[in-house]
């Protein structure tokens, strides 16, 4: 699997890198761990397991926007209504 190396601030990205990036998104129907939901959720319960690196959601701090089932690149995610 191809790695990309991320700067420390998304405006440092050059054209290069940001192709790459997409392509890593864009090559599967798998999650990629692009990391865009991550990126984009306001309550912050979307992280990256630190020890396998897979993406990991929350559910005591997701608020249930759908935000990251929205954009993700690869129709990762979705959402569900939770049954009470």
């Amino acid at each position: 699997m191809e790695t990309v190396e991320r700067p420390a601030s998304p405006a440092a990205y050059g054209r290069d890198d940001a192709v790459r990036a997409a392509r890593l998104c864009f090559s599967t129907v798998f999650c990629r761990y692009c990391e865009v939901c991550r990126l984009l959720c306001p309550d912050l319960a979307v992280t990256r397991d630190p020890e396998s690196g897979k993406i990991v959601i929350d559910l005591a701090y997701c608020k249930g926007c759908g935000l990251c089932a929205h954009f993700c690149p690869k129709g990762a995610i979705t959402m569900v209504i939770e049954k009470t």
